[in-house]
């Protein structure tokens, strides 16, 4: 199970890179050609919302991006690491938490629209929160079995 792995600090300017990194991991993993725009805009989105949270719960560490060949797939997991951070446990009384009356409907209207965008992209999407934050992960079927080197 071939794995690349890509790490980069959350700035809007690096989304680009990791679009064209999972493009080019897609095709050599055998993922139809004509998906491809599917796996770039998809992973824009998933990357673009992991931005944006990191950087409104000030979270330093990197945005993770996971590409993972499997006998019959391809998958891409986007993580956003908010609960390794703590950030998850933010509200009124806490540290940089929002109080009721500081909640931020844009910012959450934002999130659901880039998650219904992913959605509408991939078939095969999960939502997963575990020990290392937040999680999209997105899996596209595989034409061809290419032997990586």
């Amino acid at each position: 199970m071939p794995t690349v792995e890509l790490r980069f600090s959350a700035q809007p300017e690096h989304v680009r890179t990791a679009r064209l990194v999972a493009a080019a991991v897609a095709r050599r993993a055998g993922v139809d050609e004509a998906v491809l725009d599917e796996v770039r805009l998809a992973v824009g989105e998933a990357c673009s919302r992991a931005v944006g949270l990191h950087r409104s719960h000030d979270i330093s560490a990197p945005v993770s991006v996971v590409l993972t060949e499997e006998e019959k797939a391809f998958s891409i997991e986007v993580g956003d690491g908010l609960l390794a951070s703590g950030a998850e446990a933010s509200g009124p009384g806490s540290p940089g938490g929002a109080g009721p009356d500081e909640a931020e409907p844009e910012a959450d209207s934002e999130d659901e629209m880039g998650l219904a965008v992913i959605s509408g992209l991939v078939d095969d999407v999960e939502v997963l929160a575990g020990p290392d934050g937040g999680v999209i992960r997105m899996t596209w079927p595989t034409t061809t079995a290419v032997a990586l080197p």
